[in-house]
């Protein structure tokens, strides 16, 4: 299951802010608010994707908006929640 969490960042990301691309066409490595237009609102959705998906949470002292960069930096901080 560990190495789909790429994967499984991008079905939940397109499904809760309703893009209109294919989990798939999302790049691992490329700046979600630059290349695909997330805003704030957008990144507490995925927040809220990751708590529900993973049952991790994000205390406020702990979030920033560095982890969620690309897939791979959302991918990098669930796995090291998850240990």
């Amino acid at each position: 299951m560990d190495e789909n969490i790429e994967q499984q960042i991008k079905e939940m990301i397109v499904e809760r802010l309703f893009l209109k691309i294919s989990p798939e066409d999302i790049e691992n490595d490329k700046g979600l608010i630059d290349t695909y237009g997330i805003d704030s609102f957008n990144i507490m959705e995925i927040v809220v994707g990751l708590e529900e998906l993973y049952g991790i949470s994000f205390k406020p002292k702990e979030f920033k908006l560095s982890y969620f960069k690309t897939i791979g930096s959302i991918a990098e901080f669930v796995r090291a929640r998850k240990q």
